[in-house]
């Protein structure tokens, strides 16, 4: 695992699932950590299993990304944080519940990597939006979640692109990662497809192959951040396996 010491990384997210094992990871690879999300209580149990910041915040107000940013100056962004999107059928799904991530993951994506832009963070600094697998292969009992984290990725690209129009030096990726029970919105969604395909969820499960953990994730992202950063890739599916860079639009 690469060695991030003397960098700031700050970990949108971070109080539970994968957001807590990449948190954990850039600790124990020598990068400041600071962990953003609005449980405190998790907060503080993740600060004191590591040398690891707290700021408690709600990762869609404007203001967090504007004070945690200017406050930190930070090397590495990781945003993982997101809303549980609600497991119906389409025809089961209201505007509003259909449209949960539209109003959280998006809007973080788009908050956070704008500020980036403007503050701007220093060059050499890396975004890493976590979107989902479902932005490739679709979410059916999910309402709007697979679109909100396809447009993840496409704001994570505009974004790249925008750092190289300005010449910022800026580094955005998105990472694209299979459902796995390492998370809540892997838990929900595993649930809800084990039933909707009539088989229990170790059934489900194991029908899967080797299952993505936190661990393995934030290894993954620690190994991306601390390489060669000309190298990065604008998008990443990340498995069991680690990652594997994805064509880009048209390719």
């Amino acid at each position: 695992m690469s060695d991030l010491t003397g960098k700031t990384a700050v970990v949108v997210g971070a109080s539970r699932g994968l957001g807590r094992g990449i948190a954990r990871a850039f600790a124990g690879a020598g990068a400041q950590v600071v962990a953003v999300a609005r449980d405190g209580q998790a907060l503080a149990e993740l600060a004191a299993s590591a040398n690891i910041r707290t700021e408690i915040g709600d990762a869609t107000e404007e203001a967090v990304a504007w004070s945690v940013l200017d406050q930190y100056a930070p090397e590495v962004v990781i945003l993982v944080a997101g809303a549980t999107p609600v497991m119906r059928s389409l025809q089961h799904q209201t505007w509003e519940t259909f449209s949960v991530n539209w109003q959280a993951d998006v809007k973080i994506a788009f908050g956070w990597l704008r500020e980036a832009l403007l503050q701007p963070l220093r060059p050499g600094s890396t975004v890493v939006v976590m979107s989902s697998g479902a932005a490739v292969n679709g979410s059916p009992a999910s309402g709007g979640y697979a679109g909100a984290k396809a447009t993840q990725r496409f704001i994570a690209e505009y974004a790249r692109d925008e750092s190289r129009r300005a010449g910022l030096g800026i580094t955005v990726t998105a990472v694209l990662p299979r459902m796995t029970p390492a998370g809540a919105v892997g838990q929900r969604g595993i649930r809800a497809y084990a039933a909707r395909g009539g088989q229990t969820e170790e059934e489900y499960l194991a029908a899967q192959g080797d299952l993505l953990t936190a661990e393995t994730a934030g290894s993954a992202l620690v190994d991306l951040v601390g390489g060669d950063l000309e190298k990065v890739a604008p998008g990443y599916l990340l498995t069991a396996a680690g990652l594997r860079k994805l064509p880009g639009p048209g390719e």
